[in-house]
Order: structure tokens, then sequence, then C-alpha cells
């Protein structure tokens, strides 16, 4: 497993899917091999049953990834390896590598990476130009929300396995560990994202402030690489005592409890696939307020309540602490919506994936026939079964 920041999940999404899935293979008799980038777990050589590869990687975010990931397939492909998952599409100019070394490979695309507002004229090209790369030197593609799997049907008339994620799903959760930030069971608003333009926490945080919510917003995160955003989040609570930044929180057993009891979850992730901090969200059974996007409506569907603005976000604030118990319905709904993605499901998917990719039983490299050259603010909706997620 390549192209991430490895095990433990201490990250993203993609660091979720590889511990969560990664630790499943290895526990049912599969030798789960995952590349790492220094740090202080550097000692441990395995990690819930998979083992630990750490390589170093240049610290400058244009360039972070694909050097880690230069390194990792150049150590792979002198060892023999039965099966690759590649995750990034932007590391797809290094797949030609592993195709010399005759081992099959799977590419996990993620979502619209060439829409971050993070990346200049040149990223954007550079992204685009992967996704096509990826399509012509990858067996196999994966792709995390049916949003994803239309976008590639639709682009490039490829198709894709649909893997999602799980939602760990929390019922009478514990609440000991909330007195350490100074919060009570169902005495606060969530938000829990990296400060990146398109996962709109600025905008989330000026809506609160509009709003006349009595419960203080609790903003969990940061990001490297991103001091001018983080500045405009924080000039965004405009001296709101209300707001509370608290950075990252990686302990997971206090972040279950943040999700667990607050009255409601804010998430304006917008050009990612199905994202597992909503997951996590649903899962902990909190009433959720998502940027309006399909990626999102795909999760929370009707059970969902949406923004698209600050005054969106300040209308649903109030509506949600004037009407606890509808509020607090909502929740229970889509914890029940949340049993419908379970990693134990994604992880068998990941096995056949695996082993179909070993029998050659896979569609391999396929011609490019990029058929936009742009693409609307939304991804169609696709008419497909996301794996793990159930009937």
């Amino acid at each position: 497993m390549i192209g991430t920041r490895g095990v433990p999940a201490r990250y993203g999404g993609f660091e979720t899917a590889v511990e969560e899935v990664g630790s499943r293979l290895a526990a049912r008799g599969h030798r789960v091999v995952v590349y790492c980038r220094r740090t202080e777990h550097d000692d441990d050589e395995t990690y819930l049953g998979m083992r630990r590869v750490t390589l170093p990687a240049l610290r400058r975010r244009s360039l972070e990834t694909l050097s880690h990931t230069a390194l990792s397939v150049g150590h792979l492909a002198a060892r023999r390896t039965d099966v690759a998952f590649v995750f990034n599409a932007a590391n797809a100019p290094l797949l030609p590598v592993l195709r010399a070394s005759r081992v099959p490979v799977a590419t996990h695309v993620d979502g619209l990476e060439w829409r971050r507002a993070k990346w200049g004229p040149t990223g954007r090209r550079y992204y685009r130009r992967a996704e096509e790369l990826a399509v012509r030197w990858s067996d196999a593609l994966i792709a995390d929300a049916p949003g994803i799997a239309a976008y590639y049907d639709e682009e490039f008339g490829v198709g894709t396995r649909l893997l999602s994620y799980g939602a760990p799903v929390q019922e009478d959760a514990a609440h000991d560990r909330l007195g350490e930030l100074g919060l009570v069971p169902g005495g606060f608003h969530l938000l829990v994202a990296r400060f990146e333009p398109e996962n709109h926490v600025d905008l989330a945080v000026r809506g609160y402030v509009d709003s006349g919510a009595r419960l203080p917003l609790v903003v969990v995160g940061s990001a490297p690489y991103a001091d001018e955003y983080t500045r405009q989040v924080h000039e965004a609570a405009r001296g709101d005592a209300r707001v509370r930044f608290v950075g990252g929180v990686w302990d997971a057993e206090l972040l279950d409890q943040l999700y667990a009891h607050a009255s409601t979850y804010l998430h304006g992730h917008s050009v990612g696939g199905t994202n597992p901090s909503l997951l996590r969200a649903i899962g902990a059974g909190t009433a959720t307020i998502a940027f309006d996007v399909s990626f999102n409506r795909d999760v929370l569907a009707d059970d969902g309540r949406y923004f698209r603005s600050p005054a969106d976000v300040a209308l649903e604030l109030d509506d949600a602490e004037r009407d606890a118990a509808a509020t607090a319905e909502r929740g229970r709904a889509l914890r029940e919506r949340a049993r419908r993605y379970d990693w134990d499901d994604v992880a068998l998917g990941y096995e056949r994936l695996a082993l179909d990719l070993a029998a050659r039983d896979v569609p391999g490299p396929q011609r490019v026939r990029r058929r936009r050259s742009a693409w609307p603010d939304e991804a169609p909706e696709a008419a497909t079964q996301t794996v793990g997620a159930r009937d």
C-alpha cells in the first residue's frame, strides 16, 4: 500500500483506509506492507499486523507526496509482491516503474484534486494530466464515491471499483474526557477539518458567528503549508468568544467523544469523495449540516441539512438549537444510515480486487478518451451502489 503518510492513521481519509483495510487483510492471513513517511513511530516495524517500511520525503507541499512515493516505488520494484495499491492519482507518473516490475496495480484516484484552491495553474494541469495517466497505466481504478465513479465514466469512459469507507458506529458513548476541554454532552457544535479553502472552514465559522447560537463552536483542525488560510479562518471568528479553536486532536478516544456528544457537526468538504470524518460523525449519531455537493448528499440524503453560504449555516444552527428534539432525531436517523458503511465489507472488497489483480482478471491499462475539457461544480449522481454501503 503506497502513496499515503502510512500508519498509524493520523492525517486523512487515505491513511484511515490503509489502517482499517490493511489491518483486516493482515488478520485474514495476507502479508500487508505499508509504506510510511517518517514519524515518531519510526521504530515500530509492525502495526496491527502490517509491516511498516519507513522512508523520507521532501518537506515541500508540491513535492512531499511524489518524492516519498518515488522512494517507495523504487524500494518495492526491487522486491517481488503480488499486488500494489497506489493511493492518489498524483502518483500516476510513477506507475510505469511498477509495470516494468510486472506488479499488477490498482490506483485509488481520490477526489477532484485539481479543483483544490491550494494548487496554482501548473498544479491543476499536473493533476488533470495525472488522472489520464492513472487511467492509462493502472490495471484497475478505485473510486470511493458514486460521484467519483461517475466522473471517470463521463470524463474518460472507463469503469472503476467502488470501494467506500466504513463508518464506526457509536452508541452510549462515554463522555468522561469532555471535561478536559471544558465541554458537556450536547453542549457544543463541532467542526473537524484540515484548514483548506475547499473545506469551507472560514464560511462555516462566519455563519456560526452570524447565528444566534448559544452553544459554543469547537473547531478541531489545522493544516501544514496553509498559514494564510489559517489566518482567514481565525479572522472569520471576529473575536467571538463562542468560537473555540482547539487545534489538531490526535487522541482517538477524545475525538470519538467530541463526535458523539456534539449537538451538530458542520462538514464543509466539497471536492473529495466519501469523507471519513463525515462517516465518523454520522456513526456517532450526530445531526450533520454539510456543504451542498453530491458527495455529501450521497451519504446523508434527506437526513442531512445543507449549506452554501454563511447565511445558510446561521439558519441551520438557529433551527438546530430551537428544536433540540428534532435535531437529536436527525442524528439517530443518520446513525442508522451509517450502518450501511462497514469496514469489514470494504476490506472484503479490497481483498476481492487484490485477488482479481493477481489473477489478471481486471480491465488493465485503458486508452484515454477524455470527453470533456471542464467539469461542473458537482459530479453527476451515479446509479451505482458503493461497496461497503449495504442496501
